[in-house]
C-alpha cells in the first residue's frame, strides 16, 4: 500500500472514490441541509447549483464539512464494504493477516493530509456517526482499532435511502399530504418563502389550531416545494433524559443531511400540564438544527434557539366557507346536483375539515340513499357529518339521544313561542349571516346563545332535547360544576376543549349548573376574584362566536350578573306548572303501550310537583304495576307518589291525593 498523491486511492483500486462519487441516492433531489461542523455550519436550505445534482460522495462532503482527509478515510471504510479485495490489502498493509480492517493507524499511514483531529469524538466522522471505532482487545491503541462505516452512511453512498433503523419507531415519514384548498396552499407558499429567504438557519415554524390534518398537509406542500421530505416526530416519544435526547438529535440532523428532510415535531396532543414531558419538548425545540416545523393545538410557548434562527407562527384555520363549498361539490360530483342549493346549509351548520367532508361524502354517497328531489341524499350526508363530528366530543360530555318532540313539551305560549324562535334562529343562519350580510362586521354576537332558567324538573333539559331533534342535531350535556376548575387558567382550558371540538359540528350545547360559574360581579379583591371574571367572559365569548347553539341551564337566574344576561341572545323562564298544565303533562306521561287502567289526569294533576318529578312517578308506577303482573293503576301511582315526596322531603297532603282510591 502506498500514499497517491492527494486522493489516496489504493494502488489496483484508485476506481472506488470515483465510483462512490458517481452514485446518486435514490432519495429526490433537494436541499443539502445538514448539520456540517458547529463551528462553521453549512447553510440549511440552499438549493444546489443548476445542472446535475451533486454525487453522493461530494453531497455527504459538503453537509457535515469532511476535510479531504476525512473524506478519504471514509472512502477507505466504504471500500472494505463494497470490495472483497480490499480487507486482504489492509491486512497485507498492516502486516498481520488478523488485521484484514482499516485503522486510524493505516489512514495517517496511507492517506494525503492526515491529521490527527479526524478521530476526535467531537470531529465530524464521529461526532455525526459517519465512522465506528469497535472496541479492541485490552492493550491495543486506539490508531489500531476497527474502523467501519456506519450502515446508514454505506447505503447513502450506495445510493438506497431508508431511514435509519435507530429512528425507526420514533420518526416516521410522513404520508401524503392531500391537496390544499387555496387558503391553505397560500400559507404554505409564505412558509416556502420564508425559508427560501433565511439568509442563515431557517426559521423554525409553529402551526397552531385543531386542524390536525391541515397542519400536516400545508407542512408536507411547504417542504415539497423546496425538494424536501418531511418526518414526524411525536413530543410523546421525545426521550426524557438529556443523553437519549443527545443521541436523537445527532441521528436525526444526520438523517436531515442524507435524506433532505424537515423534522415535524407533533405536540398536537402534548399536555402542557406533563412538565417533565413538556421540558423534553422545548429542550428540543431549542436544540433541533435544520428546517423544524412544530404543530399544537394552542400556541406553544417557544424557547429561544440560539444560532437556530427566530420562530415564525401561523394559525391553521378549517378552509373558508367557500372553499368548504367546493370540497363538497367534489367529494359528492353529479349525485350533488340533487341538493339544490342545500350545501350552504350544510357549510353553516357543520365545519369540517377537508379529509372530514371527504369522508362524509363518501359516506352519505355509500348509502344509496334515494328520494324525491334529492331528500334522501341531503338526510344521509346530514346524518354522515353528524357522525364526523361525533368522535371528538363524544370523549369531553356526555351525548343525549333525544326523540321528544313539540307534542311532549308543556309550556305556556310565550316560552313556546321563543323555543320556535330559537329553532329558526339556527335553522336560517346560513341565509341571515352570509347572503344577508349580517356577517360582514366579524363573528363576535353570531353564536346563538340561550340561558333556561327555572327549577329543577320544569323541563329545561326537555326543551333543548326538543329543539336538538327539531335541528336533527346532536345535543352535549356538560357539566359546569366539573369544568370549573380552582386552577387559574384551567376552566378557560377545559371550555376550550369542549367548544373547539363541537365547532365541527355545530352540536346544541347544554352547560348545566350555570351557577358553579355566573354569580353576582363582585368587587374585584384579589387574583382569584379577577379570574372568575376572566372565566366568565371567556365562556359567553365563545357562546357569542359559536358557530352551533349553546344553552345555559340555571336554577337561580337572579343570582346572576344583568351584564352577562345581556350578552345572551335568548333568556327563557320555565315556570313551575300549574294545574292545568300538570294534567296535560299526565295525559302524556304513559307510553301508548302501557297497559292502564282508572287513571284520572285530574285528580294527579293535584299533585304539585314538577313535570320531571311527574315523569318519575309514572316510571315508579309501572315498576310496581309490571311487578304485580296488573295495569298501572291510582293504587300504584299513590305508592309512587309517596316515595317521590320523600325523596323530596316534602309532605304529600291529603288533598292532593283526595278521590285517589276507594
Amino acid at each position: 500500500m502506498e500514499r497517491r498523491g492527494s486522493g489516496g486511492d489504493f494502488r489496483g483500486h484508485g476506481g472506488w472514490r470515483r465510483q462512490l462519487a458517481r452514485r446518486q441516492p435514490a432519495a429526490p433531489a433537494g436541499r443539502a441541509d445538514g448539520p456540517a461542523r458547529r463551528a462553521r455550519p453549512a447553510r440549511r436550505g440552499g438549493r444546489p447549483p443548476a445542472g446535475a445534482r451533486p454525487a453522493a460522495l461530494d453531497r455527504l462532503v459538503a453537509a457535515f464539512g469532511l476535510s479531504p482527509f476525512e473524506r478519504d478515510l471514509l472512502v477507505l471504510c466504504a471500500g472494505v464494504e463494497l470490495d472483497a479485495a480490499f480487507a486482504p490489502l489492509c491486512a497485507a498493509a498492516q502486516g498481520d493477516p488478523a488485521r484484514p480492517y482499516p485503522t486510524f493507524g493505516l489512514a495517517l499511514a496511507a492517506l494525503a493530509e492526515a491529521h490527527w483531529s479526524a478521530l476526535a469524538p467531537d470531529g465530524p466522522l464521529r461526532r455525526w456517526r459517519l465512522i465506528e471505532v469497535a472496541p479492541a482487545a485490552p492493550g491495543v491503541p486506539l490508531t489500531a482499532s476497527p474502523l467501519r462505516i456506519d450502515e446508514r452512511a454505506l447505503h447513502f453512498l450506495a445510493g438506497v435511502q431508508h431511514l435509519d433503523e435507530r429512528l425507526a419507531g420514533l420518526i416516521e415519514p410522513l404520508r401524503g399530504g392531500g391537496d390544499l384548498v387555496p387558503s391553505h396552499r397560500a400559507l404554505a407558499g409564505r412558509i416556502a418563502a420564508a425559508w427560501s429567504r433565511a439568509n442563515g438557519p431557517a426559521p423554525a415554524i409553529q402551526l397552531c389550531g385543531e386542524e390536525i390534518a391541515g397542519k400536516r398537509a400545508i407542512a408536507a406542500a411547504a417542504c415539497a416545494d423546496l425538494g424536501l421530505r418531511v418526518c414526524v416526530l411525536g413530543a410523546d416519544a421525545a426521550p426524557l433524559a438529556p443523553a437519549e435526547q443527545e443521541g436523537l438529535l445527532r441521528l436525526w440532523e444526520r438523517e436531515a443531511a442524507l435524506s433532505g428532510s424537515a423534522l415535524l415535531l407533533d405536540c398536537d396532543r402534548l399536555d402542557a400540564a406533563d412538565a417533565a414531558r413538556a421540558g423534553a419538548v422545548a429542550r428540543l425545540i431549542e436544540r433541533v438544527a435544520g428546517p423544524l416545523i412544530v404543530t399544537s393545538r394552542e400556541p406553544w410557548p417557544m424557547p429561544p434557539r440560539p444560532g437556530l434562527g427566530p420562530t415564525l407562527t401561523y394559525d391553521v384555520r378549517k378552509p373558508r366557507p367557500d372553499e368548504q363549498r367546493a370540497l363538497w361539490r367534489g367529494a359528492l360530483g353529479p349525485a350533488g346536483e340533487a341538493l339544490n342549493g342545500r350545501v350552504a346549509a350544510l357549510v353553516s351548520q357543520f365545519n369540517l375539515s377537508a379529509p372530514a367532508i371527504g369522508s362524509a361524502g363518501a359516506a352519505a354517497l355509500g348509502r344509496g340513499a334515494e328520494g324525491p328531489a334529492g331528500d334522501g341524499l341531503a338526510e344521509a350526508v346530514w346524518d354522515a357529518c353528524r357522525t364526523q363530528a361525533q368522535a371528538r366530543l363524544d370523549d369531553l360530555a356526555q351525548r343525549i339521544e333525544s326523540t321528544a318532540g313539540w307534542p311532549d313539551l308543556i309550556l305556556p305560549e310565550a316560552q313556546e313561542r321563543t323555543l320556535h324562535q330559537i329553532a329558526a334562529h339556527v335553522r336560517q343562519r346560513a341565509r341571515v349571516y352570509e347572503e344577508w350580510g349580517f356577517a360582514a362586521g366579524g363573528g363576535r354576537g353570531l353564536g346563538v346563545s340561550a340561558l333556561f332558567a327555572g327549577a329543577s324538573g320544569v323541563g329545561k333539559t326537555l326543551a333543548a332535547e326538543v329543539l336538538a331533534n327539531e335541528l336533527r342535531l346532536d345535543l352535549y350535556r356538560i357539566d359546569l360544576s366539573a369544568v370549573v376548575s380552582k386552577y387559574i387558567g384551567e376552566t378557560e382550558k377545559n371550555l376550550r376543549r369542549v367548544f373547539d371540538a363541537a365547532e365541527e359540528g355545530g352540536a346544541v350545547l347544554l352547560f348545566d349548573e350555570a351557577d358553579a360559574l355566573f354569580g353576582k360581579r363582585s368587587e374585584v379583591k384579589d387574583s382569584h376574584d379577577r379570574y372568575a371574571n376572566i372565566e366568565v367572559s371567556y365562556l359567553l365569548q365563545r357562546m357569542e362566536s359559536y358557530r352551533g347553539l349553546a344553552i345555559l341551564t340555571t336554577n337561580m337566574k337572579g343570582a346572576l350578573d344583568a351584564a352577562f344576561l345581556r350578552r345572551l341572545r335568548f333568556v327563557v323562564q320555565f315556570p313551575f306548572p300549574d294545574q292545568a298544565q300538570r294534567a296535560r303533562i299526565w295525559r302524556r306521561a304513559f307510553p301508548a303501550a302501557t297497559p292502564t287502567a282508572g287513571l284520572d289526569a285530574d285528580l294527579l294533576a293535584r299533585l304539585n310537583v314538577a313535570g320531571g318529578n311527574i315523569r318519575t312517578i309514572a316510571l315508579n308506577a309501572a315498576f310496581l304495576a309490571a311487578d304485580a303482573d296488573e295495569p298501572v293503576g291510582m293504587a300504584h301511582l299513590l305508592r309512587a307518589a309517596r316515595g317521590e315526596y320523600a325523596k323530596l322531603e316534602k309532605p304529600l297532603t291529603d288533598a292532593e291525593i283526595a278521590g285517589w282510591t276507594g
